[in-house]
């Protein structure tokens, strides 16, 4: 198989570079995202530790997965195409959340008896579906800036140190965000405090654990497409279109 020379570049002089695998890597991006957030939040489950019982949402286990590429999208597109798949990953959400509340409202046919476990899975509390929505936003954004920046301070190497310290910030804005906005009042404070932090790290140990997928993951893309892009110059506000 062959692979073309990497080559070190700014996000600027990569414009209109045609990129081979970009938009397999957003498609995976999007469909993990949306995945986690309709089959996984809808089942809580546990774990027993010692002969005590650790309740936490399944989506859990697949969910920090959109870390792990949005990681790998900023590593080797760089930030600005990272942004562009994290509004593609936005809009999927809200257009999701959307769709489940026309779908949940529609009246059911006669005879169909499937409404009261459909409204269970589908019919998210509006609350939890806003504060999802805000979490994610402000968590990738975050993660991809840190690993952007945390690329060029290190001058690329030591590819560990920017995927957990991108995700232990990201992944804690983005718990930080969702558990108070999503429960707070509704369970107990501790509780909530409880979850928010027990989850945080659970993400971040997944991060840990699938280090070595990162790094043959980032290895392969950046043979494939000859680049290894640094945001040197990029504009990082989270509202440009620009590449």
């Amino acid at each position: 198989m062959s692979t073309d020379p990497i080559q070190r570049s700014s996000a600027a002089s990569q414009a209109g570079h045609n990129f081979r695998y970009l938009d397999f890597v957003m498609a995976a991006f999007v469909t993990i995202l949306l995945l986690s957030n309709i089959i996984g939040a809808a089942k809580p489950t546990f774990v027993t530790i010692s002969g005590e019982q650790w309740v936490y949402g399944a989506g859990i286990l697949f969910f920090p997965l959109g870390y792990v590429i949005g990681d790998i999208l900023t590593e080797v597109y760089g930030y600005a195409r990272a942004r562009r798949v994290i509004w593609a990953g936005f809009a999927a959400l809200v257009f999701m959340a959307f769709m489940s509340w026309v779908v949940v409202s529609l009246p059911p046919a006669e005879g169909w008896e499937g409404q009261a476990a459909y409204e269970s899975v589908f019919g998210q509390v509006p609350r939890i579906v806003a504060a999802s929505i805000i979490a994610f936003w402000s968590g990738e954004f975050v993660n991809s800036y840190v690993m952007a920046r945390m690329k060029v301070w290190t001058q690329g190497k030591a590819l560990w140190t920017r995927t957990i310290g991108s995700t232990i910030v990201g992944q804690g804005v983005d718990s930080l965000i969702f558990y108070p906005l999503a429960f707070w009042g509704v369970w107990e404070t501790s509780a909530v405090l409880t979850v928010m932090v027990t989850n945080w790290l659970l993400k971040v140990l997944w991060e840990v654990v699938l280090t070595p997928v990162t790094y043959a993951v980032v290895g392969f893309l950046k043979r494939r497409e000859g680049v290894d892009i640094y945001d040197e110059s990029t504009n990082f506000t989270p509202f440009s279109t620009s590449t």
